[in-house]
């Protein structure tokens, strides 16, 4: 059997649910790789993808290049000739409660071919990003704009995401139930141990309803 494609992985992803996947990091990688607390414009909208990170910094006016302290900018930076479609943008804020995007940059991140962005900061205009189809998880919808409290510092390095590392070329899996980091290198690894898990549960609940039944006509 050949390596998975990325197209294939992300369809497994779906099917598995990121609950089983965080199970099976438990047994493979024994590390943090859950994200807790997270909503969306659209929560059945699914985002599965290989990531890129960016990090965000309370804002030091002395500090700022502004030809490079932008998000623009670092967007373009990170993305160089690189095919972005799918790609999973990584906010790290700093600060809960602060904005690190609105319906522009959003629409910016759609236009590039990202699947969607999940940060640990909130975003602004759910209604936007839910009508341009672009999945968002965040932790929670804000009414107003933060660059005169966030800027944005560096992208394409390590970040904590709400107690969690990501690292550029790790795949986050996020739906209804929450978000989880994947490593890039095992990704394919990952997955599969998910699905026996899924398969091993099912199991055991199928002999335990027939269990069940065997003693509700013994009774």
């Amino acid at each position: 059997m050949g390596t998975p494609s990325d197209d294939e992985l992300i369809a497994l992803a779906g099917r598995i649910g990121s609950a089983p996947i965080v199970d099976a990091l438990g047994v493979r990688h024994r590390h943090r790789s859950h994200l807790h607390d997270l909503v969306a414009p659209a929560p059945g909208r699914r985002l599965t993808g290989p990531v890129m990170t960016m990090r965000f910094l309370p804002l030091r006016r002395d500090l700022v290049d502004p030809g490079r302290h932008d998000f623009g900018a670092l967007l373009a930076a990170a993305a160089g000739s690189r095919a972005l479609d799918g790609m999973v943008l990584v906010c790290a804020a700093d600060d809960p409660e602060q904005a690190v995007a609105s319906g522009t940059k959003l629409a910016r991140l759609r236009s590039l071919g990202l699947g969607g962005l999940v940060t640990d900061g909130r975003v602004r205009d759910f209604a936007e990003a839910s009508e341009m189809g672009l999945a968002v998880w965040c932790r929670g919808e804000a009414v107003r704009n933060a660059n005169d409290v966030l800027m944005a510092w560096e992208t394409g390095v390590a970040v904590s995401l709400a107690g969690t590392a990501v690292a550029p070329g790790d795949w986050i899996h996020a739906d209804a139930s929450g978000a989880v980091v994947i490593p890039g290198n095992d990704v394919a690894g990952v997955l599969a141990e998910a699905a026996a898990i899924v398969e091993r549960d099912a199991a055991q609940v199928a002999r335990m309803r027939g269990d069940d039944a065997t003693r509700a006509r013994r009774g």
